[in-house]
């Protein structure tokens, strides 16, 4: 998307975070932590579930004039990466019912894990944008189609047939959040991207000086749990 007032406000958000120890938060198994790839191939998603994560992240989170974008920082990657472990499996997780349609604050309490509710949910997004564009699929659609359709999901108006749109939006965006600030090790955040845009100063030993300062960002490169500088 070209600069403008949807830009900057979607900017605004993603920068405005309040920044979890992502580095410790994301559960990602040490089979599939490794160095971003420019040649990456995806292990869990299909040809199609791809193409939609790529154009679906590139509107989430598109480079600008202020920092990256979801794409250039391999947060494609460290989706599919994320859904080869115990965590999106639900291995590690009640999955028994009773499921109900509880309050937000409770989270989602569905039968599907994080990995087959996301599956679900973009072969029923492609469905629905078949049937109101012509049989084009979600990433065929101009990037105007594009953000309306997230706007339907994000908003609920768009009705899928076997999960609610809210929430798959929901835990869509949140898995994209997660890969855009973890540290790299993990695919996403490619060089400390985010993290230089935010001024955040990754895993350095000792940045106590600089705890209370909020009015300027961190002034040396972010280090990541590896030890690379960005």
């Amino acid at each position: 998307m070209n600069d403008g007032p949807t830009t900057t406000s979607r900017r605004s958000l993603i920068k405005g975070l309040s920044l979890l120890p992502l580095a410790a938060a994301v559960a990602v198994d040490p089979a599939v932590s490794a160095p971003p790839q420019d040649d990456y191939r995806p292990g869990f998603f299909n040809a199609d579930e791809w193409a939609f994560i790529v154009a679906a992240c590139d509107r989430l989170i598109p480079h600008d004039g202020e920092g990256p974008g979801a794409v250039e920082l391999g947060v494609p990657e460290f989706l599919d990466r994320h859904m080869q472990t115990p965590y999106a499996s639900g291995d590690i997780w009640y999955m028994q019912g009773p499921f109900i349609e509880a309050a937000p604050q409770f989270g989602y309490q569905g039968p599907l894990p994080l990995r087959d509710l996301l599956r679900v949910g973009i072969k029923a997004v492609d469905r629905h944008c078949a049937q109101g564009f012509d049989g084009r699929v979600f990433a065929k659609l101009d990037p105007a189609d594009q953000e309306k359709v997230l706007a339907g999901l994000e908003k609920g108006e768009v009705w899928l047939e076997e999960i609610s749109s809210r929430i798959f939006f929901a835990q869509f965006l949140a898995e994209v959040r997660n890969g855009y600030f973890a540290d790299p090790k993990y695919g996403g955040n490619k060089n400390g991207g985010s993290w230089t845009m935010i001024g955040y100063p990754g895993a350095r030993a000792d940045y106590l000086d600089w705890v209370g300062v909020r009015d300027r960002p961190y002034p040396i490169a972010p280090v990541a749990l590896s030890g690379r500088r960005s």
